[in-house]
């Protein structure tokens, strides 16, 4: 997609579907709740890193693009008898101007999406202690349980005995699918240090391949079309990139907006229009390059 002073230039074959949905001939798709988390470290010689899947070709949505860990929320991320420690649901709640039961949904659904994918568990025995190596046999069966939901996230934790840490997630943004898009979800992206002692791995059915990466670096390359990935990515890591420690992105101070973009026909052409505070984020400057 090339970039210009619109937005996205989409392909053409997408002309019909925004004159559709504009004119109301076409009702777009309800949007579903997701939840994504951006897993942070410091690297001794690289910095800032995060961790990045790239999406395996054969999904349905966003097919070869690089992404954080998340998915949507499953209805029994909602199940309130489970151990929870750290901001309330009411708490979340505010932050991403979501009602009590929604927020619990998309908090549960962060921290299990992330070790479904990644392995990193942001859970532990205690209220002030995490889990330290989510590696063996005995794990890997109840990540393929929660896959198949043949087990439900709140069942998991309270078979281990462990406690959802939900004060080792932050709030960072939230987006919502273009209204043409045929999948769309309503997301709200998370910010989380990987726990000491746990290593995030490449397990993911859905993915083909993982990455730590610093966030100015796969800002860059998503921005230039090296790696695929879709705007949201591109501002969250551009926005990461102006960080310099997983310190620094824990204690920023954030205010929720939800942006979603939209699809416009300018000029006799397909367009896709970006947020402002996302599209600065496809102009070069100097903190694209830090790092």
């Amino acid at each position: 997609m090339g970039i210009t002073v619109h937005g996205l230039k989409l392909p053409e074959s997408l002309r019909g579907r925004i004159e559709d949905v504009r004119s109301g001939r076409a009702e777009p798709v309800p949007a579903r709740p997701a939840a994504t988390v951006a897993v942070l470290r410091d690297h001794e010689k690289y910095g800032l890193q995060a961790f990045m899947l790239r999406r395996v070709r054969s999904m349905a949505f966003a097919p070869g693009a690089y992404v954080f860990p998340g998915g949507s929320v499953d209805p029994r991320d909602g199940e309130a008898d489970l151990a929870w420690s750290g901001p309330s649901p009411d708490e979340w709640g505010k932050a991403f101007s979501a009602d009590r039961t929604l927020a619990r949904e998309l908090v549960c659904a962060a921290v299990r999406e992330t070790f479904e994918e990644t392995l990193v568990l942001l859970a532990g025995h205690t209220a002030e202690t995490v889990v330290d190596d989510t590696r063996g046999a005995d794990w890997e069966a109840d990540r393929q349980a929660l896959l198949d939901r043949s087990q439900s996230f709140a069942g998991f934790l309270d078979r281990r005995g462990l406690v959802l840490r939900s004060d080792l997630l932050r709030p960072w943004t939230h987006w919502i699918t273009p209204k043409i898009e045929p999948k769309r979800y309503d997301t709200r992206f998370f910010v989380a240090a990987i726990p000491a002692g746990q290593r995030a791995g490449d397990v993911s059915t859905e993915a083909d391949r993982v990455a730590w990466v610093r966030p100015a670096e796969a800002a860059e390359r998503g921005r230039d079309g090296e790696w695929p990935m879709l705007p949201p990515t591109v501002a969250t890591l551009a926005e990461l990139a102006e960080f310099d420690s997983v310190a620094d992105v824990l204690a920023a101070s954030r205010r929720i907006i939800a942006h979603e973009p939209t699809a416009e026909i300018i000029d006799g052409e397909a367009y896709l229009v970006l947020p402002e505070s996302a599209a600065r984020h496809y102009k070069r400057d100097e903190r694209a390059d830090r790092g």
